[in-house]
């Protein structure tokens, strides 16, 4: 029986499907990665498929030591591609990416705003507290997990009181009686907190017809309940379906607790897609896109994440709990970090096994390598399972991925009710909210 409420689905404008070495496949495109077309075909692309949001993840460094066999995280501004994508399509949402440790609350609530009435109600947000790049904003390392939530939980607040500040209504815009708007409608929020000083009002008025969908990428425990309090969506890593239902089951009981309804809240996992027209096909493009991979960067990530190291433990050595030191105080993510533990406590892989693994080679993606069907029967089931309300899709290893996704993943969905079949709104938080067609 299919689930009462359809699908969320969000298209990944990050390109996924150049990663590894799949950049240096002929069709690749990759001489368009720093051009909007390149992001606009992708995105018109999706919107025929009626897919609910466009998504651009961000980071504000540069890997210089990935630089040589790949992008590196080298990346457009996310609020400026989307501006642009935005006048070649009319109805997909735009999820923007912005960093509530780095940027100052009035400038991202600009930024969205303006990307808002661009797109005529198109505009999200998706709220990161970052995990790298302090360097480049003067701070010497990175904020604890706990301060940089506490920002972003009263930067969050400051954007959506700078958003009501001008409201749409005090636009008057009558000609004949000289009036432009009425002043006495727009005010100055004067918020004094902990970590900003905001006077106000915003220099944009609220394009009003629809709320701005916050998006929440984090799973810890200080960003699940971050994400509780303030997200109508969570985008996350969930690299099997009990992990996808614990997450959405404890998110739904935070919201409650915060005074929110479980439905406020819908659990969007990561989905890393291997696609071709053959289970055999998918598997040499998996592997061939991973051939490059470093054992000794793979390596390097299992110790900074766990602190095991592994380095002369043989291929075929299992990896068990036993074997686990205790977690180390510090790792770049504490979601990750949890996940990979996990993943050895449960299943206790061999070397060479662990090194395969998506919590080590990827970003600890749901994973699925096979034909378009292979990923219906995979995201129906988790459907079905109650494990999530969407998820986003992040084509992997060829242009051809991208576009079995979009005409053949996505249309099957469509054909076993799991999926619209046509937009009913206009706005991003429309088609973020409707319970189907």
């Amino acid at each position: 029986m299919a689930p009462s409420k359809q699908l969320h689905i969000g298209m990944s404008l990050a390109p996924t499907w150049l990663s590894g070495d799949a950049w240096r496949r002929a069709d690749s495109g990759v001489e368009g990665l720093f051009s909007s077309g390149f992001y606009l075909d992708i995105a018109r692309r999706a919107e025929a498929a009626k897919i609910d949001f466009a998504f651009l993840p961000d980071s504000l460094f540069l890997h210089t030591g990935l630089l040589e066999g790949g992008s590196g995280f080298a990346s457009l501004d996310p609020s400026m591609l989307l501006a642009s994508i935005a006048h070649g399509t009319s109805k997909i949402g735009l999820l923007s990416t912005a960093s509530t440790t780095f940027y100052p609350p009035y400038i991202v609530a600009r930024q969205i705003q303006s990307l808002n009435w661009i797109s005529n109600g198109r505009a999200g947000w998706n709220i990161v507290t970052a995990l790298d790049g302090n360097g480049n904003f003067g701070l010497s390392e990175m904020p604890s997990p706990e301060e940089r939530y506490a920002r972003a939980a009263e930067f969050t607040e400051v954007v959506k009181r700078l958003w009501e500040s001008f409201p749409r209504e005090a636009l008057s815009l009558d000609r004949d009686g000289g009036r432009f708007a009425d002043a006495g409608l727009v005010r100055p929020i004067d918020h004094e907190g902990p970590f900003f000083s905001v006077k106000g009002p915003l220099n944009l008025p609220n394009f009003g017809k629809a709320p701005v969908p916050l998006v929440q990428a984090g799973a810890s425990e200080a960003g699940r309940d971050f994400a509780a309090s303030v997200a109508d969506a969570i985008f996350a890593s969930t690299p099997d379906k009990t992990a996808a239902l614990d997450l959405r089951k404890d998110l739904r009981s935070r919201a409650e607790g915060h005074g929110r309804k479980g439905d406020d809240i819908r659990v969007l996992p990561g989905l890393s897609l291997y696609l071709a027209s053959s289970r055999a096909e998918a598997q040499e493009l998996f592997a061939e896109t991973n051939a490059r991979v470093s054992r000794a960067r793979s390596l390097g990530t299992v110790r900074e994440m766990t602190g095991l190291d592994l380095s002369d433990w043989p291929e075929n050595r299992q990896v068990k709990a036993s074997d686990l030191p205790p977690p180390p105080e510090k790792v770049r993510s504490r979601t990750h970090s949890g996940l990979l533990r996990r993943m050895i406590e449960r299943d206790e892989p061999t070397v060479a096994d662990l090194l395969r693994r998506p919590e080590v080679i990827g970003s600890a993606h749901w994973l699925v390598i096979g034909t378009p069907g292979d990923a219906v029967d995979a995201i129906r089931d988790w459907a079905h399972s109650g494990a999530i309300d969407g998820f986003v899709g992040f084509p992997g290893g060829s242009m051809d991925a991208v576009s079995l996704f979009l005409s053949e993943t996505v249309p099957a969905l469509t054909e076993q009710g799991l999926f619209r079949k046509d937009y009913s709104g206009s706005t991003f938080f429309d088609h973020l909210t409707e319970n189907g067609c």
